[in-house]
């Protein structure tokens, strides 16, 4: 049986934009593993009911269900051994701070400069949730967090221990990209769908890692469709 997750889509259904769920299609990309990618909106609370919680990404492998993009990293680990992700003892460990790193560090900046590009990407039937939701966590309007010249500054900053790593070694993981790549390329991945902002300069290292990145696998990333690709579509609509 095909592995099967249900995915974040936008207005579009082509639109996949969620940086957790990105992660994922990276690792499951590494390993050489197909996977069935489900269309899934935020107000589709009840398609995600088997799972015991409301969020993607889920992975449905069999009788297995897995839930949380690193977990689901661990789960592939463990199922499927060739081509290992997170590794052990010290390089697991590694990973597991890139996952922080990401979420803690670089994710302010990003969503202080493209929150409103966000907005724009997803389904209408899910705005009221999101703009409801997220200006409870953020305790401003959406458009009072939306400042990319805050956001960028908060990011240049927020990079700058992986302009370090960069400096020596091609990828984060090292000579070659693993799981501490996908952990952060995720976050690059949901500006890139959703906002046309540029997020550091084309002379930066982490610019250059980005594009080897969006390389990787006959393109994954790359071949992303986003948001700039459908825009035409929905004003002649």
């Amino acid at each position: 049986m095909a592995l099967k997750m249900f995915d974040l889509c936008g207005r579009d259904e082509r639109l996949r934009f969620s940086p957790y769920c990105w992660r994922v299609k990276f690792a499951l990309a590494h390993k050489g593993l197909a996977c069935d990618f489900v269309p899934w909106k935020f107000t589709d609370k009840e398609a995600l009911a088997f799972s015991g919680q409301g969020r993607v990404p889920v992975m449905v492998d069999g009788e297995e269900t897995v839930v949380d993009s690193y977990e689901i990293l661990r789960y592939l680990d463990r199922a499927y051994p060739d081509k290992p992700l997170l590794g052990e003892g010290a390089a697991a460990e590694r990973a597991r701070f890139f996952k922080f790193y990401s979420e803690r560090s670089l994710a302010p900046g990003i969503v202080r400069t493209i929150l409103m590009d966000v907005f724009n990407t997803i389904h209408p039937d899910d705005r009221d949730y999101f703009r409801t939701t997220r200006e409870k966590a953020f305790g401003r309007t959406l458009e009072e967090m939306h400042s990319p010249s805050q956001g960028l500054t908060m990011l240049d900053r927020a990079l700058e221990p992986m302009r370090g790593r960069l400096d020596e070694s091609e990828f984060l993981d090292g000579a070659a990209p693993g799981a501490a790549d996908y952990l952060v390329v995720g976050a690059f991945m949901w500006a890139r769908v959703c906002s046309g902002a540029d997020l550091v300069s084309n002379a930066d290292p982490v610019y250059a890692w980005y594009q080897r990145m969006l390389d990787l696998y006959d393109g994954l990333g790359r071949n992303a469709t986003r948001l700039v690709d459908v825009e035409g579509a929905y004003q002649n609509v």
